[in-house]
C-alpha cells in the first residue's frame, strides 16, 4: 500500500512538473501591431492602428482595429507582402464600422500563424473602401 501511494504521489508530481513546463509555451500569446496610413497608403490623410493577440496553440488571431479620416471602410484584411508590395489575403478581419472600429478573432491555418509570428514584417493590414478598392490605408505588422 505504501509503495502504491508513493508511486501515485511521485507520478502526480512528475505530471505536474511536465504540465508546468509545457503550460506557458502552450498558453503564450504574442502581441503584434500595425500603424496604418502615411506615405505608403493611397489615402495619405487616413490613419489607423491595429493591435493583435496571436495564440499559436489555437491558431487564433484576435484584433482591435481603429481607422480615421477615410471614407467608410468596405473590407479589412491581413495580407502577405513586404512594405510597398501587394500580396494575397491570408486573414480576413471585420470591416470597421461607421466609427472606424472593428474587433474580433479569426482562425488561420497553422503555417500562416507560424509564418506571421516568425516574420511579422512580411505581412500588412489593409483597409479598403469604395474610393480606394485596392486599399485606402495599410501598415506592416511589427512586434
Amino acid at each position: 500500500m505504501l509503495k502504491t501511494l508513493t508511486f501515485i504521489v511521485a507520478s502526480a508530481s512528475l505530471a505536474s512538473a511536465s504540465l508546468a513546463a509545457a503550460g506557458p509555451g502552450l498558453a503564450a500569446e504574442t502581441r503584434l501591431s500595425a500603424h496604418l496610413g502615411g506615405a505608403g497608403s493611397p489615402d495619405t490623410d487616413g490613419a489607423g492602428h491595429a493591435g493583435f493577440r496571436i495564440d499559436s496553440a489555437k491558431n487564433e488571431i484576435c484584433y482591435d482595429l481603429s481607422v480615421e479620416k477615410i471614407a467608410p471602410a468596405t473590407m479589412a484584411h491581413i495580407h502577405k507582402g513586404a512594405a510597398g508590395a501587394s500580396g494575397p489575403v491570408v486573414v480576413p478581419l471585420a470591416t470597421p464600422d461607421a466609427a472606424g472600429k472593428a474587433s474580433g478573432c479569426a482562425t488561420a491555418g497553422q503555417p500562416v500563424v507560424a509564418d506571421i509570428l516568425a516574420n511579422p514584417g512580411g505581412y500588412y493590414v489593409n483597409v479598403h473602401n469604395a474610393e480606394h478598392p485596392g486599399g485606402a490605408i495599410r501598415g506592416q505588422l511589427s512586434k
